[in-house]
Order: structure tokens, then C-alpha cells, then sequence
């Protein structure tokens, strides 16, 4: 991707690397300084995570536990500030350990900035989560 890559390109983008479950090349979407915020993470879970290496480190165990299929919907909408989107979007997949299905709906806000990821707020739904302990991925043995 290049500098003058558009937010909602590049996060078009990161969504196939999800899906590829290349998390290497999702990473190279972050800027160094990135900030990675949770509102709605259930305790113990992190709410912020700041700098490329520690988002690297929370999401290199993602594929091993999620296994995403599919990105049935997403709406991508422009704010007033041209490098902040906000997306409405359902994940679904499946949870490695379990088996079970894995169906989850969020609202992420994206700042994007010289082709790179700095700011992205993820509002998704704990109650999932908290239903099956076996997608806190936050907690593998690595």
C-alpha cells in the first residue's frame, strides 16, 4: 500500500489479510506509533495498546484461536476528517478450540495517516467473548 492510500482501501485491505490470516502483513499496515483501543473490553482484557510492537503481540495468537471465514457486511463511511472512517461491520468464523461458531458485529473508527494505521477504536461486543472463554486469545500460551 502506498502513502496515498485511501483509509477505506487500506482497511479493505487489512480485512483480506485477516482473512488470509496473514498477520505479518496486517501489522505492515500500522504505523509504529499506532494506538489500539478497546472501550468496551471486559476486565482484564486490554483497552489500549500502544506502539506497533504491542498490537503485534496481541494479535499474533488471533489466527490460532479465531478462524474468520468471511466479512458479510461492511459499511465503510467517511467522516468530515478525511483520513478518519468509521466502519460498521460482522465477522464470521469459527473458534479453533471449540468448534463453535463465531459471529461478531463491531463499529471501528480509523485514523489513517501517510498510508499507515494510527488510531483504531474497536467497539465490539464483549458479551461474545464472554460467552465463549475459549476466543480470549489474549491468554495463549506463547
Amino acid at each position: 500500500m502506498t502513502t496515498n492510500t485511501a483509509p477505506a482501501d487500506l482497511y479493505r485491505h487489512g480485512l483480506k489479510l485477516l482473512l488470509d490470516k496473514d498477520i505479518a502483513a496486517w501489522m505492515d499496515l500500522w504505523d509504529d506509533n499506532g494506538v489500539f483501543e478497546f472501550p468496551f473490553a471486559p476486565d482484564a482484557w486490554p483497552k489500549r495498546l500502544e506502539g506497533k510492537a504491542a498490537i503485534a503481540d496481541y494479535m499474533r495468537g488471533y489466527p490460532d484461536h479465531i478462524d474468520l471465514h468471511d466479512f458479510p457486511y461492511v459499511e465503510i463511511h467517511q467522516t468530515t476528517v478525511a483520513q478518519t472512517i468509521v466502519v460498521e461491520m460482522r465477522a464470521v468464523g469459527r473458534l479453533v478450540e471449540t468448534g463453535s461458531p463465531y459471529d461478531m458485529t463491531y463499529i471501528a473508527v480509523v485514523t489513517v495517516e501517510d498510508g499507515r494505521i494510527t488510531r483504531y477504536r474497536d467497539y465490539w461486543n464483549p458479551l461474545v467473548v464472554l460467552q465463549e472463554s475459549m476466543s480470549d486469545f489474549t491468554r495463549s500460551s506463547r
